[in-house]
């Protein structure tokens, strides 16, 4: 390829990214209107997923999306827990213990944005920690003992040692983020400027100059970063994100991405939620969605 050919596709790249962080940004901004009124809905609306995690407890995957959490397991019907809020963020944080954010239902009073709330029992009720009605966490990491969140409303990366004080670190247009599993000052972040790193806690960002165009990005362990671009196209560093290596293909655009291990890789599009066990080298329909 000529350098001209070379930097017109990175263009492209860019524009899609910059895209695709405009649509995460905005996706599910109203509160979602509650078809199954609260979570005994025979059938719920799984749709406009934003999160996937799996919970160590039993190993059963769960989706995040504008209708509430949805427990999915293998070859079950997906089954609402909890109430019906938009979850636009989401993590595992261990054995039935979830984090999240968004926005409440629309039955429910209360402020627009959820801030950091906390389920202790896999997600079937959940109480508020702090940010209630200030932030709007679009993507949460737990590692090391500390959380750490992006705010869509500030663009603000924050940590947080006890869940309800906050530092607040850099401010950046991004779509995800991810940390370093064995030092808790390296942080990755797919950004409209493309993907960064940062090695003071996300107080600041440099440029990986040779990365792709990454939406989602994963560290499962300390050897393997993963990501996904807004074409699906899965790709692995084994340095800290300084090169990227394509891995594989998944089908459609991407809602969410998670990687419970280097080799369980799960993809939500418009359609479904795909699952990998080679570490995204190839993957088959986990489940439909309406």
């Amino acid at each position: 390829m000529t350098p001209r050919g070379k930097v017109g596709m990175r263009a492209r790249l860019h524009t899609k990214l910059l895209l695709a962080i405009t649509a995460l940004t905005l996706s599910a901004c109203a509160a979602p209107s509650a078809t199954g009124g609260d979570s005994t809905s025979a059938t719920p609306d799984l749709a406009h997923v934003h999160g996937l995690g799996v919970d160590p407890a039993d190993g059963v995957l769960y989706a995040a999306s504008h209708y509430g959490l949805f427990k999915l397991p293998p070859g079950g019907t997906p089954e609402r827990v909890g109430p019906v809020q938009d979850v636009m963020g989401f993590t595992v944080v261990g054995p039935r213990h979830f984090l999240g954010s968004g926005h409440p239902g629309s039955r429910t009073d209360g402020p627009p944005h959820l801030g950091l709330v906390e389920s202790t029992d896999a997600g079937q009720t959940w109480h508020e920690l702090s940010l209630a009605g200030r932030a709007d966490l679009h993507s949460i990491e737990a590692k090391h003992g500390l959380v750490y969140a992006y705010d869509s409303q500030s663009r603000q990366i924050m940590v947080t040692t006890d869940m309800r004080n906050w530092d607040n670190r850099a401010r950046l247009a991004l779509s995800d983020f991810t940390v370093d599993p064995a030092n808790p000052d390296v942080v990755v972040a797919n950004t409209a400027d493309g993907l960064m790193r940062s090695d003071d806690g996300g107080r600041s960002f440099s440029p990986l100059p040779d990365a792709p165009a990454l939406v989602f990005v994963e560290w499962p362990a300390t050897d393997t970063l993963l990501g996904s671009d807004p074409n699906n196209t899965i790709y692995v560093s084994t340095d800290g994100g300084l090169s990227w290596a394509r891995r594989g293909q998944a089908p459609g655009p991407p809602g969410a991405f998670a990687a419970s291990s280097v080799s369980d890789v799960y993809v939500a599009t418009e359609t479904g939620i795909h699952y990998s066990s080679d570490g995204g080298r190839t993957f088959t329909v986990r489940q439909v969605l309406a």
